[in-house]
């Protein structure tokens, strides 16, 4: 008699209960992980951004000081103006590869650079970001295009 009261009187879960806890977990592990993916997709893009409106005032620091001429990474790096994560032709920074164009000043014009950021991947689920930006001596403004590397011809930020 006691073995059957201790059997009818049992608590706890039982398996469909368990499963319909873990597949729950499982669908907000799934949501969160886009949503965390999305949000860093988007301070890669913010800091590509940032450094680039920085660019523009660490070269006019550099050309004033070195008779117009502008600098590259590795120049830039040398002078305190940017740290070392983007020494070399081509850094890799927070997911975006950063590229220079630099001219040097002729009898016919004068010095000036081109600076771009393109995302590592730009698309899929481990994109670092999607839109490619592009600054210039001669733009005072910072250019981004979707999907493809940007120009001086495309919109500001």
């Amino acid at each position: 008699m006691n073995f059957r009261k201790r059997f009818n009187d049992q608590r706890g879960f039982n398996l469909i209960e368990l499963m319909i806890v873990i597949a729950i977990i499982g669908l907000l592990i799934g949501v969160g992980s886009i949503a965390w993916g999305a949000m860093i997709k988007s301070g890669n893009e913010v800091a590509a951004t940032q450094i680039l409106d920085r660019m523009r005032t660490f070269q006019a620091q550099y050309a004033s000081r070195n008779k117009g001429k502008f600098g590259t990474f590795d120049q830039l790096v040398a002078t305190g103006s940017l740290d070392a994560a983007y020494a070399g032709d081509a850094p890799v920074v927070n997911g975006y590869i950063f590229t220079m164009e630099i001219v040097e000043p002729s009898s016919s014009a004068p010095a000036s650079y081109k600076v771009w950021a393109d995302p590592q991947v730009s698309t899929g689920i481990t994109a670092t970001g999607n839109r490619f930006f592009f600054t210039s001596s001669a733009i005072g403004t910072i250019k981004a295009k979707e999907g493809e590397k940007a120009s001086e011809n495309d919109p500001s930020i």
